[in-house]
């Protein structure tokens, strides 16, 4: 129970990652606050499973493109549980066109929600962390699309990108007052968040090409983001960590091509 007496946030906790990582952080010893923004059914099973671990569960609805809600949402964690000690920010929207013929609002909320919602929950954590005075640690959800331009995601790609260099500029402005922030790449990840652009037999093809031969679980990333949390990685700030069964590899890019 590593997390014992400590206290975290995560944001799009209702399902998918977000989901795995808050249990995770349970299983742990944490007390948790689920942020959701439309999901209400699966943020109270969340709860649920949280209280059956034997740990406080706070459901938070609202948008982190809202940096007002933001803000508030981590007062309302430090009211219940007495402080915020480790953050998470999950939560992500994303839309699929070609740049060209991109739907702008779904475009620009991509952006909103994806970066400026990171950023948001990064700082007002941080703020609250610094305020407190005992350290903490955040971890920024990323993707390999942060450095990878898959075509029809080019506001997703943005966005990945730029929270990959606030969460590596945060680090360094955080190192003063032992707040460690890391990120976390995960990659083909079976979440209902695939399921809104790929159908099982997609996913099954897909699946069969990563080089590890399988799509990823959300578990697999909670515990990844439960270590980067952890007294263990005390020593890790500013850095990326990728967990994609190989799907960034070199050759796998070159494999069609008869790449070695």
């Amino acid at each position: 129970m590593k997390f014992t007496g400590r206290n975290a946030l995560v944001t799009g906790a209702s399902k998918g990652i977000g989901r795995a990582v808050a249990i995770e952080l349970a299983r742990a010893g944490a007390n948790v606050g689920i942020n959701f923004n439309s999901d209400k059914a699966g943020a109270e099973e969340v709860k649920q499973t949280i209280e059956g671990l034997g740990q406080k569960a706070l459901v938070l609805q609202g948008d982190v493109s809202d940096q007002s809600f933001v803000e508030g949402m981590v007062e309302k964690v430090v009211a219940e549980f007495g402080s915020l000690d480790l953050f998470v920010s999950n939560a992500v929207y994303s839309d699929r066109e070609r740049m060209i013929k991109a739907d702008m609002k779904g475009f620009r909320r991509t952006i909103d929600v994806s970066m400026w919602g990171a950023f948001y929950g990064v700082r007002a954590s941080a703020q609250q962390m610094v305020k407190q005075g005992k350290g903490g640690a955040i971890t920024v959800i990323s993707s390999p699309h942060a450095v990878i331009p898959i075509p029809t995601a080019m506001a997703y790609n943005m966005a990945k990108a730029a929270i990959d260099h606030m969460a590596r500029t945060a680090a360094i402005e955080l190192a003063e007052y032992k707040i460690r922030v890391n990120v976390v790449h995960p990659g083909w990840i079976d979440t209902p968040g695939e399921r809104k652009f790929f159908d099982d037999e997609q996913l099954a093809a897909g699946a069969r090409k990563i080089p590890w031969g399988r799509m990823g679980t959300a578990e697999e990333i909670g515990k990844s983001v439960v270590y980067t949390l952890s007294p263990e990685a005390d020593y890790m700030t500013g850095s990326t960590l990728l967990i994609d069964g190989g799907i960034s590899l070199p050759w796998w890019s070159n494999r069609d091509a008869g790449g070695q």
